[in-house]
Parts: structure tokens; sequence; C-alpha cells
């Protein structure tokens, strides 16, 4: 299966969630359903809306799925500068020397540190890596939940209340603020928020 193929998403008929999977088991669940009500399919990494085709047949739904997969994944190749030929020569590897300017204090500081300068260095590096790496995942994780409930929830009570708290962090009262929201919308804002698991299955 290809990346797009397996892409997770969950599928509303208007408050009700009603499938959670890969893009294609989605796609084909929503076919076999052939619900009256309109259906809205998320992407659950961003949380925004995917607009899919189902007309025809089961291996024509399919095949489109697959056709915007590798239309995707060509034009994120380009970008990427993918198919340019490799630099000639061994690759460059382990430790690059350059100069750091500091101040006596930080150099008698760093002189202390276990396994001296360059190792703290690199440590506090690191640190500041995992740490940076951490408040971007939490910024992405509200912004999906942002996304879904701007489509699923704009019209609810409390709905404004509730994006406050999303974005200050707050989760109690996030959860609070949806409290009288349907279950489904309110579990799935929490999932893509990541205040909570969805079950298996």
């Amino acid at each position: 299966m290809t990346d797009h193929l397996a892409t997770p998403c969950t599928a509303f008929a208007a408050a009700r969630k009603i499938a959670s999977g890969s893009l294609v088991d989605v796609a084909l669940a929503i076919k076999a359903l052939a619900s009256a009500e309109p259906v809205s399919i998320f992407d659950d990494r961003t949380g925004k809306v995917i607009d899919l085709d189902l007309r025809g047949s089961t291996a024509e739904v399919v095949g489109r799925l697959a056709k915007q997969g590798e239309s995707a994944s060509g034009t994120a190749r380009q970008a990427a500068g993918d198919g340019a030929p490799a630099a000639r020569g061994r690759p460059r590897l382990g430790v690059v020397a350059r100069e750091v300017t500091l101040l006596p204090r930080h150099w008698e500081w760093l002189a202390r540190q276990p396994g001296g300068a360059s190792q703290a260095l690199r440590r506090i590096v690191d640190e500041a890596r995992r740490s940076a790496a951490g408040q971007a995942g939490a910024a992405a994780r509200q912004e999906r939940a942002y996304h879904f409930l701007s489509a699923m929830a704009g019209d609810l009570p409390g709905y404004e209340e509730a994006i406050r708290a999303l974005f200050g962090d707050q989760r109690d009262a996030f959860a609070a603020r949806m409290a009288g929201w349907p279950d489904d919308i309110r579990e799935h804002a929490l999932h893509l928020a990541g205040q909570i698991m969805e079950d298996d299955g």
C-alpha cells in the first residue's frame, strides 16, 4: 500500500463517526455504506477535509486514489531535487569543526563539564532540539484539532471558548467546553489534540 493510500482518516456523517482507518479503507467503507447523509472525510494528520471521488467501481476508486498518491509523491520528489546526480567521492561523515565565540565565563563553565567543552555543547544542542521538536509537535496537534473543529463544531455552543482553551493549552478547560457536544466530535477532537488515544477498532 502506498503512503497516500495509507493516510489515516476519519469520516463523519453529520455528527456521527462512521469510519476510521487508512484512506483506502475509509473510502471503500463510505462507498459500501452509500449514506444518504453528506459525509465529511478528515485527514487525521492535519485535521483538514479530504475530497474524494467515489464514483464508479471499487477498482476505479482505488485507481484514482493511487494516481493521486503518485502525482503528489512525484511533485514532492521534484521539489526536493530527487533524481539529481549524487556528488562524487566519499560522503562527509563525523564531526564538523567550526569556530565558536564565547565569553570567558562560558569557556570556564564548559571546561568544568564532564567530557569537556565539545561534549557539553553537543548535549546542550541536542536538548534544545528535543525541546523545539516537542513544541512543534504540540502546535501541530492544536492545529489539526482546530481544523477539524472549525469544520464540524463551528455552530456548537462554547466553540470559541473551546478553541481559546485549545490554543491556551488548557487541557481540562478544552474538554469541559465540549462536554455537551456530540460524543464522536468531542472524542475525535481530543484524540487529534493528543489528549486521548482512540480505541483500536
